[in-house]
């Protein structure tokens, strides 16, 4: 299952659009806040399909604030990261997770690109698509059943 990752596109569709171009076939998107309405959007547009959570400032969504889903066999939390602190450690958003059985963390918030391995679970921050940043970037996330493959892509 191949599937694009993004955060923080603050109103910046056309980032979105971009990366969503750039990125080529995927199965879905994946959009975890700050930026919500801009991924309804693109599911709207280009009729794919789109995971979202609501950010810290995606005032008035509806949209869940986390996500624990089931994708490949392999169970994933979606989340912001903001109410656990990202910017500060991740070791709050790692006890989340384990305590959610999660393999796989997908969160944004810190608008900085990431992806490592701790206490056996793979943690993914896309970056950001929004201008306040080193670079802006988005990910491509491979679930296959020899295991999880991440690359960070920059936005040229």
């Amino acid at each position: 299952m191949r599937l694009l990752v993004v955060s923080d596109s603050h109103g910046n569709d056309g980032t979105l659009f971009k990366a969503h171009g750039l990125a080529g076939s995927v199965e879905a998107v994946i959009h975890t806040g700050d930026g919500e309405q801009d991924a309804q959007l693109l599911a709207l547009t280009m009729g794919v399909t789109v995971l979202r959570v609501a950010g810290n400032c995606d005032h008035g969504s509806t949209a869940p604030r986390e996500l624990l889903v089931t994708l490949a066999g392999r169970q994933v939390l979606i989340t912001h990261g903001d109410r656990y602190g990202v910017k500060a450690g991740l070791e709050p958003l790692i006890a989340h997770g384990r305590e959610l059985g999660a393999e796989l963390i997908l969160f944004g918030h810190t608008h900085q690109a990431l992806t490592e391995q701790r206490h056996g679970i793979h943690l993914l921050n896309p970056g950001t698509l929004w201008g306040r940043a080193p670079f802006l970037s988005y990910a491509i996330l491979d679930l296959t059943p020899d295991g999880i493959l991440t690359t960070i892509h920059r936005l040229e």
